[in-house]
């Protein structure tokens, strides 16, 4: 595998070919050639050779405005669409200025941000953005930007909830598919650092894409394209409350055919996960990542490319003070790495084909100590997936095809033992209590799963229409087997008179459950576990964990204003049938995958966006959603949860479910040098447990959460909050290049007490992180 991937890499994205000459055909070197997302944010800027080209590589496939100006040449500007990875060839005439012209091509719909070949939700932000947020450290990655957009409600520990679902997200990074479930607590989570740009689907999602697809996310790193040197860099350091370190190196260089970029990250904080109470004990840890790109140009017609990932973590689980008091000093480890490869094959001007390989292993382990309670546990689990897909791409008249075959096969080994200590915990529990004389619960298997899926998909324009076609089959097999064909079909309608683009979808979705811990919630091991309501529903029967499978609808629009505002919104239903979630072993990272019978969710969304004005720029994302599940739970490992006997009575709403969150940033730039950055989130608060707030009034581990946790309605749920997070710096320039930055920070910068969750049957108790400074440099080289 390793040397077949040095032989491949991964393709994920577009090319764009430019040749620049004047009137009489001569090439135009050194000319200067800007292309930016038409909806903001990411600029690129090039340089024409001495033949007068310039290439664009790795582009997002979305719209772009390309401005090219070159001395006395009057400036052209245009808007273009990259939706396939067939590499776009463009021939420009500059023509001699005069006092009185310019040439400018630009539609009227083209200056306004919106997207009217767009039939679902997408949104995107690029590298400059990222680097403007507020960043918390610890376990915190990519989840963080995320947050920011339309469709998520935030959880803990920086997880996040799509549109209702409680996860079932897949990341795909420069082609590289990944539906594990990061965030720090459960798997290393992919750093912001690595992100030229990122797009997120959250409805009417491609027919390409499979698995985990509640929202997709793809991701395009940095290459060294373009660059004009073999080697430049950054040097990042960040350091603040909570003995928070951070150190990042990023470098990248062009030589010839060849281009690299890497990133390297190490942190370090004694807050490193969201503590369990207002106490933040036992709750320490590190981090080490790392990230390498090559990129090799073999011919006209083929594109190589390398991607090397992974990284460690080591990390205390945050304990009540009750395990604080028995000197509890449980710890967890995480370690991955990615290996992936594609090779692009033009076959004419309106067609490629490429092949797709990679492989990711992962380790995660839990480790006991004399101290535990209420109970002891040990873990070691390891999985890797194997992915291995064909891709044919073909332009012919106003049809934009892409159809391919994908393989995937995913080896695991769970251990797990664990035994009660707390002589009144559980009577149910006896068999596994230490202190009755009980033993070890014991578990050790292995498995291996695999899903073949194929695809096609249509982008046609005609006329003011939008249509995307796709079909998908998955064939799934492993503890339970099934197949299901997706129809994924959307249509968009582009009012040009007031700018304005109305569009529908239908998808149909195949989610496969989760690999974590899969093995052992679904054993007959695990069964006898359960509380005695849950096994009753299903007798001596063990059911297996199965696909769900859902049915997506979506009506939005999107609106321009002048050339500096738009406007997008969205309603949405779902409803599926063996709803995939987690529940969460006590307050670990530990997390066994369940199934309950089905889940309904409605939701609406809008996201108002303001374009660079004068330095400002602004967005506002609005997010409702409504989420109702139907027991029986199937799986898991129900340790603990008392709820769970009582949520399987009947339907309820599960803690996806938020009626408001609202996240909200303004950035202004100042041509000097200095730049800020405000950004809020308000969040009317998740569901919680429904505890009896008399016995959590006498419980010392949770008695002083009770202010921020509503027990008294139905269902309960946090109080809700707002946190507000603010960047300040200056960034130094000399000779048009940038040398040096500074800049303070401060996260939850009025010092909110709050919580994410309460004694949660899925994710336990969190708090919000206190008021944190921090203090950031950056040095380019």
């Amino acid at each position: 595998m390793l040397c077949l991937c040095l032989t491949l890499s991964a393709q994920s994205g577009g090319s764009l070919n430019l040749l620049v000459r004047d009137e009489s055909g001569a090439p135009v070197p050194a000319a200067t050639i800007d292309l930016t997302l038409d909806a903001g944010g990411s600029r690129q800027q090039l340089k024409t050779d001495p033949n007068g080209r310039a290439r664009f590589v790795g582009l997002p496939w979305q719209r772009f405005r390309l401005h090219i100006e070159a001395g006395s040449f009057a400036p052209i500007e245009r808007t273009i669409s990259i939706r396939t990875n067939i590499p776009e060839e463009l021939d420009f005439i500059l023509r001699i200025a005069n006092s009185t012209e310019s040439l400018t091509v630009v539609e009227k719909s083209d200056a306004t941000g919106i997207d009217p070949e767009q039939t679902g939700s997408r949104t995107q932000i690029s590298r400059d953005s990222i680097d403007q947020l507020a960043k918390g450290g610890g376990s915190r990655g990519i989840e963080q930007v995320l947050a920011t957009f339309p469709g998520f409600a935030q959880n803990a520990n920086g997880s996040i909830h799509p549109r209702g679902a409680h996860n079932q997200m897949t990341f795909v990074v420069d082609g590289m598919p990944i539906s594990d479930q990061l965030g720090g607590a459960f798997a290393n989570a992919i750093d912001p650092s690595i992100v030229d740009t990122l797009e997120l689907y959250t409805g009417n999602i491609p027919a390409e894409y499979g698995n985990k697809v509640s929202a997709v996310v793809q991701l395009t790193t940095r290459s060294g394209y373009g660059l004009g040197r073999k080697f430049t860099g950054t040097l990042i350091g960040q350091a603040g409350q909570f003995d928070s370190l951070s150190q990042t190196v990023q470098f990248a260089g062009e030589y010839r055919k060849f281009a690299w970029s890497g990133t390297t990250l190490a942190v370090k904080s004694n807050r490193y996960l969201d503590s369990v109470s207002l106490d933040n004990l036992h709750n320490g840890g590190n981090s080490e990542r790392y990230f390498s790109r090559l990129d090799y140009q073999a011919s006209s017609r083929d594109t190589l490319r390398a991607l090397f990932m992974g990284g460690r973590s080591s990390f205390e689980s945050a304990n009540l003070r009750s395990q604080q008091a028995n000197h509890m000093q449980q710890r967890q480890a995480l370690n991955d790495f990615s290996l992936a490869g594609t090779w692009l094959h033009v076959l004419d001007a309106k067609s490629t084909t490429e092949l797709n390989l990679s492989w990711r292993p992962v380790r995660a382990q839990l480790l006991p100590s004399p101290g535990d309670l209420p109970v002891t546990a040990w873990q070691e689990r390891r999985s890797a997936t194997v992915n291995a897909n064909a891709r044919y791409s073909k332009i012919t008249g106003p049809h934009q095809l892409r159809m391919g075959i994908d393989y995937q096969t995913y080896p695991i080994r769970e251990r797990f033992r664990f035994a009660v200590t707390d002589p009144n915990f559980d009577p149910d529990l006896a068999a596994f209590t230490l202190p009755l004389g009980g033993h070890f619960f014991n578990f050790d298997e292995s498995g291996r799963g695999s899903m073949r899926s194929a695809f096609f998909q249509d982008h046609l324009r005609l006329g003011r229409f939008t249509a995307t076609l796709g079909l998908r089959y998955d064939s799934y097999r492993f503890l339970s087997s099934g197949a299901q064909w997706q129809p994924r079909l959307g249509l968009a309608y582009h009012l040009k008179e007031t700018n304005t683009v109305f569009r529908a979808s239908y998808n149909r979705l195949y989610q496969t459950p989760p690999n974590e811990n899969l093995l052992l919630s679904s054993s007959p091991a695990a069964a006898i576990l359960a509380p005695p309501l849950v096994r009753q529903t299903f007798g001596d029967t063990v059911l297996q964990l199965r696909p769900e499978r859902q049915n997506f609808y979506e009506l939005g629009m999107q609106q321009g204003i002048a050339s500096w505002l738009s406007v997008a919104a969205a309603y949405y239903h779902k409803d599926a049938t063996d709803q995939q979630d987690n529940n969460n072993f006590f307050n670990t990272g530990i997390i066994f995958p369940i199934t309950l019978a089905k889940i309904r969710v409605n939701g609406a969304e809008a996201r108002v966006e303001l374009r660079p004005r004068s330095g400002f720029s602004a967005n506002i994302s609005i997010t409702h959603a409504r989420a109702i599940s139907t027991p029986p739970f199937t799986g898991g490992l129900y340790i603990g949860n008392d709820a769970v006997a009582a949520l399987s009575q009947g339907p309820f709403v599960i803690d996806h479910d938020q009626k408001l969150g609202i996240s909200a940033m303004l950035s202004y730039i100042h041509k000097r040098g200095y730049f800020s950055t405000l950004s809020t989130r308000y969040d009317s608060g998740l569901v919680a447990n429904p505890s009896d707030p008399a016995e959590v009034a006498n419980d010392s581990d949770y008695s002083d959460l009770l202010p921020y946790v509503k027990l008294g309605i139905t269902p309960a749920r946090v109080t809700p909050r707002t946190i507000t997070d603010l960047v300040a710096g200056y960034r130094h320039q000399r000779r048009e290049q940038t040398r040096w930055e500074l800049a303070l920070q401060a996260t939850n910068l009025t010092n909110q007490t709050a919580l994410y969750n309460f004694q949660s049957a899925f994710v336990g108790t969190r708090v919000v992180q206190p008021r944190a400074l921090s203090l950031r440099y950056r040095f380019w080289f």
